[in-house]
């Protein structure tokens, strides 16, 4: 039973990181058609609250059981989807997807620390080999590194260390209250997005039936899905390997890329791409 548990988890963590490495798809149309990063966040977070608030008020009891964990959660949760996305919007890809998969670092560090979960040396090695993955597969030779440190750059790497800690807080509360989990974190997108809407005095997206039907699609059923397997993985996994496994979305990202965003995979970048599978098979190993 424990090993069919252990496979539906790293399952549903490749899932997840399937459908988030997309996720930029969507959202790419949306933005070019007039619903901005703050914007969608709230509607499309809106309408998964909404699907699942019903079951969420049967477990009220659960939250109030641990309000804490659960107000914590929402914070760094929202702020992980929020950050991201203004990350994406403000600065350049390439950076941001380095600064913000540093997650795995701050997560297994966090995880032997706070979780008191044993690190084994092929763990330690399949972490470096996963995070030397990331930066060949992000590398570009005209990306300036050495450049001054920007707001985007913020937003990346915080939007990475609350990733991380996001996932201590699930792991923490454990696996039996995955309604609560992802009800707290939409609330946390919402009002975070929220904030800033009233901060920058973001106008009013563009209303078109197309945008509807897309924010409805992905609030339900692709966000319930999306975060459901997300948070089914972590709670189940060792932080080093859901954290590891998790990175399957740049891979995702990267040939998505290819084949709707005509780039190119170079040789090094392909290279980067088969250290993180490696990584992800390293960990899944047994004693």
């Amino acid at each position: 039973m424990k090993n069919t548990t252990h496979l539906s988890a790293v399952f549903a963590c490749l899932v997840a990181a399937t459908l988030w490495g997309l996720y930029w798809i969507p959202l790419r149309f949306l933005e070019k058609s007039g619903v901005s990063g703050l914007w969608a966040s709230v509607l499309i977070y809106f309408v998964s609250f909404l699907f699942i608030f019903p079951r969420f008020y049967t477990l009220r009891a659960d939250f109030y059981a641990s309000k804490t964990l659960y107000i914590l959660l929402a914070l760094f949760a929202g702020w992980t989807n929020l950050g991201f996305v203004l990350a994406l919007l403000e600065g350049e890809v390439v950076r941001v997807m380095i600064l913000f998969y540093l997650s795995p670092v701050w997560a297994t560090l966090l995880a032997f620390f706070i979780l008191n979960e044993i690190l084994k040396k092929r763990n330690i090695f399949a972490l470096l080999l996963a995070i030397a993955g990331v930066f060949l597969i992000s590398w570009h030779p005209e990306i300036e590194f050495m450049k001054s440190f920007d707001r985007a750059d913020f937003y990346a790497i915080t939007s990475g260390l609350a990733f991380a800690i996001t996932n201590i807080l699930v792991r923490k509360i454990g696996g039996l209250t995955h309604t609560v989990k992802m009800c707290s974190s939409w609330f946390g997108v919402i009002v975070l997005a929220g904030c800033g809407i009233l901060l920058t005095q973001d106008s009013f997206p563009i209303v078109t039936l197309n945008n509807l039907l897309l924010i409805g699609v992905l609030g339900f059923p692709l966000m319930i899905i999306m975060t459901w397997t997300a948070q089914y993985a972590v709670s189940n996994l060792p932080i080093y390997l859901s954290s590891v496994l998790f990175l399957f979305e740049i891979i995702v990202g990267a040939v998505s890329a290819v084949m709707l965003a005509n780039e190119l995979i170079t040789v090094i970048q392909f290279i980067g791409i088969v250290m993180i599978l490696s990584a992800g098979l390293i960990n899944t190993v047994k004693n």
